[in-house]
């Protein structure tokens, strides 16, 4: 059907299209595929709200992207982005259920058809000859399609484009629903607008935490129970993590493997030097970088030791020498002077697949260049003439810096670069895209400098195998005597080495934090329990042994994995009520600053919005205090700020100076930042308040 026939026509830019919204075009499925059972499928990976996602759909989406996208290496990164699209998904479509919401199917028909169409749709229905979308002959497919929903083609366009549609419209209608409900009163703006414009005058005593040192502090596991439990929403777990801390055994290369590298290279240098096919030599040679046909400018030559190769004879070699992880020799194959950039122009006339006979072709360009030359205006010749429609509607004009040689047409790349302004030729290219004679005229060359074309070999500096088996041996020597925690740590200090602790890792997670990426050795953390000893696992230039350390549960955190976070607040909590106790006395400022050993301050003008007192930084309980017209010209009760204790006298509270606000104004920005937060984390909330069980983890 013409419908499918035009998408595919127009396949390769549906596809870069789709690479933005991959996610989302192929995660979308009917509810009613993924089913509602509450019975377990041992082939599902999540289910959420007791719906189930199947690991076939879910590997199906992963390894569609991973091809759209070519990002194999990124592969664990899109799986996680697809899990939680699915998840979220899952969950959108249970609320949309709730609501009885649906896309109608004039609604369908006012989005595919109306005035902003898909861009999809608008590609495979636009008009080539006019640029202008055809809604009637797309509603005469679409139709069409309905009458052979059966056929395998309509359903997967189906699925691919038309529900994804729906889907992102009820996407919006929701979002539409939760955004009107964000209001803000009059009397709410009235009221941030005089906060905003508030100043204070004050003076106050301040004793910071730091007068009294960490170490006279003891915080107990249950002080961190306690600091814990007052605190349940910073310390509430959604997932189990865990930590090991590892020992790593350096498998990089020695010197001795650097320099059999070095030698190897040394050893062909003359051999390099002699080569009369450059191109061939260094394929021959294994080199880690590929002959470069073509001329580097002087200012574009990045490489190491640039000046001593610049100065080589041609012929001549230069090296070994080091360019990063690598050894490298140089050799001269040419120089010349060289534009850094050019401007041409040029008309196609295009041969083989899409094109007209050689022949014809070639009449044809001798026509063109003879109808140049007899004064024929270029721009009409271009638009009557030339198969280059990247071109077409710049008068055939085109500029390229000298950078982008290798991937031009090495017959029009010469054309333009070792040419001069005001060349005209005719060459011939053989190549996918552009195959046909081109007439070119070179209209400009900019900062003609030297430029050279230079044949590299280079070889990795890596460990030998020698190498590799020793830090090998020596972590399984030291796994094989470490069976449990304190043999762990004795065995290290041993070899001098500190036990290195890693962050919080979570069941499903590929990176183990400060060693890189390995799903297996994770999994190996789960399957054991706190004080196993691994065997020697090898990441990237080193073998590890590592000791399980900790497990926090999901939910409030234990003493153990809260203390990082929570030990330095319990601590200043102690270090206030020691200083309240023991160097806050008197009733008045004066009296308070000589009991503590030091002086009253003032702060004049303080700001309300500012959120920071100056010179101190942001203390928001002691400006509350300042601001707080009860208690002016009174002295405070000692407050427990974030970086010392504070009493404070308020003198004096009114307004600045300032401009007359648009309350209307004010509202309205109110409410757009209100929005803005609620559009991201309502669906943030939705995911909390879901009953989700990951099953990832039993498959991969």
């Amino acid at each position: 059907m013409q419908v499918i026939q035009g998408i595919r026509d127009r396949a390769a830019w549906i596809i870069s299209i789709l690479i933005g919204v991959a996610l989302i075009a192929f995660i979308v499925q009917d509810a009613s595929v993924r089913g509602g059972s509450i019975f377990r499928n041992t082939t599902d990976i999540a289910v959420v709200n007791d719906v189930a996602i199947s690991k076939t759909d879910f590997d199906n989406k992963v390894e569609t992207i991973v091809q759209m996208q070519g990002a194999q290496a990124q592969r664990e990164q899109l799986s996680a982005s697809v899990y939680n699209m699915m998840v979220q998904q899952t969950i959108l479509e249970q609320e949309y259920a709730k609501l009885g919401m649906q896309v109608t199917g004039k609604e369908l028909s006012d989005i595919l058809f109306g005035a902003n169409p898909p861009q999809w749709l608008q590609q495979a229905f636009t008009d080539p000859n006019t640029g202008v979308f055809n809604a009637e002959m797309a509603k005469q497919q679409f139709a069409q399609m309905k009458k052979n929903s059966a056929n395998p083609q309509v359903a997967a366009i189906v699925e691919t484009y038309i529900e994804p549609t729906m889907q992102q419209a009820l996407a919006m209608k929701y979002q539409a629903m939760i955004m009107q409900a964000v209001s803000v009163p009059k009397w709410m703006a009235e009221k941030i607008n005089a906060d905003n414009n508030s100043v204070a005058n004050m003076q106050y005593v301040y004793v910071p935490y730091t007068t009294i040192a960490d170490s006279t502090i003891k915080v107990t596991d249950a002080d961190v129970d306690a600091y814990v439990k007052k605190h349940k929403a910073e310390f509430m777990r959604e997932y189990e993590t865990r930590t090991v801390s590892y020992v790593s055994f350096d498998a990089n290369p020695t010197a001795a493997d650097s320099a059999v590298v070095y030698s190897g290279l040394a050893s062909l240098k003359s051999e390099f030097a002699a080569a009369t096919d450059d191109k061939s030599f260094v394929a021959a040679k294994g080199s880690e970088t590929n002959f470069l046909d073509a001329f580097v400018t002087s200012n574009n030559l990045k490489v190491p030791n640039a000046d001593s190769i610049k100065n080589l004879a041609v012929g001549q070699v230069y090296g070994p020498y080091l360019d990063a992880n690598n050894y490298t020799l140089a050799k001269m194959v040419a120089k010349r002077s060289m534009p850094d950039s050019v401007k041409v122009r040029h008309i196609l006339v295009k041969t083989g697949q899409g094109g007209i006979a050689d022949s014809v072709a070639k009449n044809r360009i001798d026509s063109i260049k003879n109808a140049v030359a007899a004064g024929a205006n270029f721009n009409d010749l271009v638009k009557k003439y030339s198969d280059d429609p990247g071109s077409k509607d710049k008068a055939g004009e085109y500029e390229f810096a000298s950078v982008g040689f290798a991937n031009l047409s090495k017959e029009f790349a010469e054309v333009a670069f070792y040419g001069t302004t005001g060349d005209k030729k005719v060459v011939k290219v053989e190549n996918s895209s552009y195959s046909g004679y081109h007439y070119i005229e070179v209209l400009s060359q900019k900062n003609t400098q030297a430029a050279y074309k230079i044949a590299y070999i280079s070889k990795p500096i890596l460990a030998s195998t020698e190498t590799v088996n020793a830090a090998n041996d020596a972590a399984t020597k030291f796994a094989g005597s470490s069976k449990d925690k304190k043999a762990f740590d004795d065995n290290a200090a041993k070899l001098n080495k500190f036990p290195m602790p890693t962050g919080d890792i979570q069941q499903n997670d590929f990176q183990v934090p400060g060693l890189g990426n390995n799903r297996a050795f994770v999994r190996w953390i789960y399957e054991n329990k706190v004080g196993t000893v691994s065997e020697p696992t090898q990441f990237d230039g080193k073998y590890v042994v590592a000791i399980i350390t900790s497990v926090s549960p999901a939910g409030l955190a234990t003493a153990a994995a809260a203390r990082p976070q929570a030990e330095m607040f319990i601590r200043n909590e102690k270090k206030a009520q020691q200083i309240i106790a023991n160097k806050l006395k008197g009733s008045t400022l004066e009296a308070m600053a000589q009991a503590a050993g030091t002086s009253v301050q003032r702060a004049d003008s303080v700001a309300f919005e500012a959120g920071f007192i100056p010179g101190v930084g942001a203390e928001p309980r002691v400006l509350g205090a300042a601001f707080n017209k009860t208690i002016l010209n009174k002295v405070s009760t000692p407050i427990a700020g974030a970086s010392g204790v504070f009493v404070v006298k308020p003198e004096a509270v009114g307004a600045r100076a300032a401009l007359a606000s648009n309350i209307e104004d004010l509202r309205k920005r109110l409410a757009d930042n209100t929005r803005n937060q609620v559009s991201y984390r309502s669906m943030e909330a939705l995911r909390l308040a879901a009953s989700i069980k990951d099953l990832r983890s039993d498959f991969y």
